[in-house]
């Protein structure tokens, strides 16, 4: 073993794919002093026995994007390392048993031409020819992928852990990670033991690649990284004769995969009700290990691949293998800079799919410590999406039992989460319930997505197709827009920003001018220096030295770090209250006459504007109003203090039914917002989509002098768009949109939909999407003809710069 140095650039932990990949990509930048620390062997964890499958096609462009990066570098690594990957393309097909499985797969394949991925639907007859073996007769369609292959996952990391040595990395084996030393929000330096050494390596950085050990390197190292362990089970064949190279097959209807090696075929699953291991914590000696086989478990899914691969009822199993795989709690791994400090970065918890993803995570993951930026928008994967009480262990255990199998489950748009329910509640919950309320999950918080009928089933029927509460959101969706309707809105973030700099804080880290008059409510972003934006918020100023700023409940902890991080000097405090106040929006052309019947206050355009706040008496207790909306009608959200939440909503549920006011659900508002064409973070608005192409260029206000992203925006000006933001509306009212559809103009594949729904007031499903216009100007652009691919039909789509539904905002401002 090698001397372990006093000190380092960046100490990476762990010895897997994922490691060797970060060191390999760093070296690969030019980085001296990286320092890999594995406490066994190279892949003695998880990666050893990793299938290997490599596909490309993920579930958006850029996870699409490291997908594909990864093929293409494991397709290089051998020629450049002298280590024999095992890397080739034998292509993929995934097959279909029920119709709605082949519209998700063929709705996949659209959207992988979109993304540039090479691509081909093919029928049950076609499946046949390509995987001879299979028995098709219940096979509803297939897809298949040329470019799709399989490696070896021990060699892949060995040769990424060479390549990392041959440009000065070090790695080191059996040297164990011990404690980590921390200093406020950054980590000092990390302590090793070999053997029976013991010492001390100073960091200026740590990267957490420790996979199922990840959660408890985290916490070494204060940051939160939820995943947890599964047992995950698969066979190997004996030999059978004749058989040749094929291409790697799913089959996730029956939860199972198929992959030939040498002759023999690997069976693997991941089967719908997983086994959680190591709830106690993974044993000091693990090392190349395996876990008790278990048949019982096992059984269904073989007697599923017998009947669906006849020959092997003839052949014998040579193998019975059961290894543990980490999983996190919404089924994409961990990338980033840790929330929690400034120096700590992690990437883990791959779930399963570490082999096909390890080469783009590493490549991104150094591209954005090297730089200090995300290199692309990585908010699927970005740890900051993880909520701190997600790290709970009994939550995990409770969450992993779902969510290895859902990477096989049908993947239907409006999926919830089943399992690890229940655990953040708005002060509202338990009267939501009892009106019919049909509770979702985002970030932990349970939320109402739909309120059924009397009589209807209070669960959720999931298809591609029109869904069993499309009706009752097209009639919530109508309420709001023709009378008056209410909804909860509490688990969005609340920040307040306050101190003898808040303003001048403000200003700096955001596009909007927030020197306003207090009740004043600046709609605004947040943007890096390429002028792509990094949060899409609201801003109250509540008192002359104190702000609110209201955020996506997704994205809060994100928007709170990105705020911290930029505090420099200025004398502010940054604190979440989210939980502290209930929110209910009451919307729709007949939302002033139920506040006035609740309230003594005054709800006129004269006192109470658009864009403005007031504290209020309602029924016997205070709130505060504001007055904007994101469903594009009359309206306000009401702030109340947890404790006087539920005397609120009863005074205004037992006023409501003077209106016959309506209670609602998320649905509904997503419905509404994508008519008036309101943008959604982290679909339409991302990191890398610039302010002015997003058409979002009225909320930045370039008179000041000084704000992050302010010489991006000027460039653009100067420069011209690339591509802008539009609405799409299909003109036949009957399909469906979701997201990824891809964009035609003039019959050419021009993009894809950030965004879709359905618009019950406009009659047809509507979309967002960004359409190129380098060189042109948008109107130019837009004067084609446009259609958008629905499962590989084309439809064709109105498309507008401003938005369909009222668009000059009569409604809002009336």
């Amino acid at each position: 073993m090698a001397a372990v140095p006093a000190h380092a650039r960046v100490v990476i932990i762990g010895g897997g794919v994922i490691g060797c990949s970060v060191a390999y990509h760093l070296t690969k930048l030019g980085w001296k002093d990286v320092v890999l620390l594995e406490r066994k062997q190279l892949t003695s964890g998880t990666t050893w026995h990793a299938a290997g499958l490599i596909a490309q096609l993920r579930a958006t462009a850029n996870m699409t994007k490291l997908a594909k990066y990864s093929q293409e570098l494991y397709g290089n690594l051998e020629t450049e390392t002298g280590v024999a990957t095992g890397f080739k393309r034998v292509g993929s097909i995934t097959v279909a048993l029920t119709g709605e499985r082949r519209e998700e797969i063929f709705r996949q394949a659209a959207m992988a031409r979109a993304f540039g991925v090479d691509v081909e639907e093919i029928s049950p007859a076609e499946v046949k020819d390509r995987y001879n073996h299979l028995n098709t007769e219940d096979v509803t369609g297939g897809v298949y992928l040329d470019k799709d292959g399989q490696g070896d996952p021990a060699n892949i990391a060995l040769a990424l852990a060479k390549g990392a040595r041959q440009r000065g990395g070090l790695v080191l084996e059996r040297t164990a990670v011990t404690g980590i030393k921390r200093e406020g929000r950054r980590v000092t330096g990390v302590d090793w033991q070999q053997g029976e050494e013991t010492g001390h390596i100073t960091a200026d950085m740590v990267v957490n690649c420790a996979g199922m050990w990840g959660h408890a390197v985290g916490k070494m190292a204060g940051v939160n990284v939820p995943l947890h362990a599964c047992e995950h089970f698969y066979i190997v064949s004996e030999p059978i004769k004749g058989l040749t190279q094929m291409p790697v097959l799913r089959v996730p209807d029956e939860c199972a995969y198929y992959k030939e090696d040498a002759g023999k075929i690997l069976l693997g699953a991941f089967e719908p009700n997983a086994k959680p291991w190591a709830m106690k914590g993974i044993p000091e000696n693990f090392e190349f290990d395996q876990l008790p086989e278990d048949f019982d478990h096992f059984e269904p899914i073989l007697e599923a691949a017998v009947n669906r691969m006849p020959m092997l009822a003839e052949a014998g199993i040579h193998t019975f293998f059961n290894g543990p795989e980490s999983f996190t709690p919404d089924d994409a791994y961990h990338l980033g800079l840790a929330p929690e400090m400034d120096n700590v970065w992690v990437a883990a918890g791959f779930n399963s799919i570490g082999i096909q993803s390890a080469g783009g995570a590493g490549m991104a993951l150094s591209q954005w410590m090297d730089a200090g930026d995300k290199p692309f928008d990585l908010g699927d994967v970005d740890i900051s999406r993880m909520q701190p009480f997600q790290g709970n262990k009994t939550y995990l255990f409770e969450r992993s039992k779902e969510t290895l199998g859902l990477l096989y489950a049908d993947h239907f748009p409006y999926r919830q989460k089943a399992t690890a329910r229940g655990v953040r509640r708005t002060p509202f919950h338990a009267h939501l319930l009892e009106r019919g309320a049909v509770m979702g999950e985002l970030a932990g918080w349970e939320r109402a997505n739909w309120y059924a009928r009397e009589g209807q089933e209070r669960e959720y029927r999931y298809s591609w197709q029109r869904q069993n509460f499309f009706d009752n959101v097209a009639d919530e969706h109508r309420a709001v827009r023709e009378n008056v309707g209410m909804y909860d809105m509490s688990s969005f973030g609340k920040i307040r920003v306050e101190g003898r700099d808040a303003t001048a804080f403000l200003n700096y880290i955001g596009g909007g001018d927030y020197a306003v008059p207090v009740g004043k409510i600046v709609y605004t972003q947040f943007l890096n220096l390429n002028g792509g934006i990094e949060a899409d918020v609201t801003v109250t100023r509540l008192s002359e030295t104190a702000y609110l700023v209201v955020t996506p409940a997704a994205t809060r902890l994100a928007d709170e770090t990105w705020m911290r991080r930029h505090v420099r000097d200025f004398s502010v405090v940054i604190t979440d209250v989210t939980a502290g106040e209930g929110v209910l929006a009451v919307m729709g052309p007949r939302a002033r006459d139920l506040l006035q019947a609740v309230s003594p206050n005054d709800f006129s355009n004269a006192t109470n504007p658009f864009g403005t706040a007031q504290e209020i008496e309602i029924g016997m207790g205070l709130a505060r109003v504001h007055r904007v909306t994101y469903v594009g009608e009359l309206g306000w959200e009401i702030y109340v203090s947890a404790d006087q939440s539920a005397h609120v909503f009863e005074t205004l549920a037992q006023a409501g039914e003077d209106f016959d006011l309506k209670q609602c659900g998320m649905h509904m508002m997503d419905t509404c917002r994508i008519e008036k064409g309101f943008r959604h973070f982290g679909h339409d608005i991302t990191s890398e989509d610039h302010v002015l192409e997003a058409g979002l260029g009225f909320a930045v206000k370039t008179a000041k002098p000084d704000f992050i992203g302010r010489d991006a925006v000027l460039k653009k000006k100067e420069t011209g768009l690339t591509k802008r933001l539009v609405q799409f509306r299909l003109t036949d009212p009957e399909p469906l949109l979701y997201h990824n559809e891809p964009v035609l103009r003039d019959g050419e594949i021009v993009g894809y939909l950030s965004s879709g729904a359905y618009g019950h007031t406009l009659g047809g499903a509507i979309g967002m999407g960004y359409v190129p216009c380098e060189g042109e100007t948008v109107a130019d652009a837009l004067a084609s003809t446009y259609e958008i691919d629905v499962m590989g039909a084309r439809v064709c789509a109105e498309v507008s710069l401003k938005p369909m539904y009222d668009p000059a905002s009569e409604r809002v401002k009336v």
